[in-house]
């Protein structure tokens, strides 16, 4: 992991200072640039959106589709737990803990914003940060690269039917027209153009260029990430400042659902006689989220100031922690994995 992933919870935490304080300092300029939007699509987190996603989508090759079937048992298990089990299972649990146990801690107001968040985060399956959570734990990299192409490919297709019928079972009024947008704007343009600049480079340079280009579009990619929350924590920040503790909240039904969904695909992978090398990957896929879409999403949806957007920030938040301690989990299971 390079210096910023390693670092990530870091500079999401310093992203939230930075953010409070210049809105507080600064509040006509954010005010500003929370209503610049077009269709209700806000412009700078579009750009800054596609500044995030289309380096990370660039690292992926959808000719990998091919190899899907001589992995189909992990396959299966994972694309069964992105979209059968990850959307519903966070669906009940915000509805338990957001909805109901922690409800009187929460702004009245605010509390379906954040249920729909939460299914936002959920309903978005790790791209290319898999990569290197597969790395970590050695993971057969023929499975993840075509895993994580399947779940780009199945994105364009089930992101918007599946967040709107959680969205619509918790009673939260559909924006059908700006959800359909967010679907295009954020997922199958990216993708499209993406693999059509993969093409080029490796036409052009072969897997040198395509390398050298990846090398050089790392720090935009997290830098606008990073920028995209201070934009975010800038217009959130008086609310955070009054209610610290609904970070905190919102945090524990993110933390349970990785924890259930990535111990469910490893267990199905093992009960399925899945080698460990795809099982661990697997695993992660399973437990990991798309935060960039789920974030960009939620703002579209909700707007910049709304608890949708906060819920799916406390997902990058604990991302890069959370995910380590499930490597850590994965390693050191392996003799009990393989003694199945």
């Amino acid at each position: 992991m390079g210096l910023f992933e390693r670092w990530l919870t870091l500079w999401v935490a310093l992203c939230i200072v930075v953010g409070i304080l210049l809105g507080q300092a600064l509040p006509g300029l954010f005010h500003a640039l929370g209503t610049a939007t077009v269709a209700e699509v806000n412009l700078p987190v579009a750009i800054l959106v596609w500044l995030m996603i289309v380096p990370m989508l660039l690292k992926i090759d959808l000719g990998a589709l091919g190899q899907v079937g001589a992995h189909w048992r992990g396959i299966a298990t994972t694309v069964g737990v992105n979209w059968l089990v990850k959307p519903f299972s966070m669906a009940l649990l915000g509805w338990l803990f957001i909805g109901h146990l922690f409800r009187s801690w929460l702004p009245p107001d605010q509390i379906e914003s954040y249920m729909a968040g939460l299914i936002l985060l959920a309903a978005a399956p790790c791209t290319a940060m898999v990569f290197v959570w597969s790395n970590l734990v050695d993971g057969e990299p023929h499975f993840t690269l075509g895993q994580v192409a399947l779940n780009d490919v199945i994105m364009i297709f089930a992101f918007a039917p599946v967040v709107g019928l959680l969205l619509g079972l918790s009673a939260i009024v559909v924006p059908w027209d700006t959800l359909l947008l967010s679907v295009v704007l954020y997922i199958v343009i990216p993708v499209v153009a993406a693999q059509l600049w993969r093409r080029r480079l490796l036409a052009t340079g072969g897997r040198a260029t395509l390398d050298r280009t990846l090398a050089r579009l790392a720090p935009w990619s997290l830098t606008a990430l990073l920028a995209t929350l201070v934009l975010l924590f800038g217009l959130q920040g008086e609310q955070i400042v009054r209610q610290p503790l609904v970070i905190l909240l919102l945090a524990v039904p993110i933390l349970i659902q990785v924890y259930f969904n990535a111990g469910l695909a490893y267990w199905l992978n093992r009960r399925l006689g899945v080698a460990w090398c795809v099982a661990g990957p697997s695993a992660l896929i399973g437990a990991s989220n798309f935060f960039e879409l789920a974030v960009a999403a939620a703002i579209a949806l909700f707007g910049f100031q709304s608890g949708a957007a906060l819920a799916t920030v406390v997902g990058v938040l604990i991302e890069v922690p959370v995910m380590l301690s499930v490597v850590a989990i994965v390693r050191r299971t392996r003799g009990w994995y393989e003694r199945a």
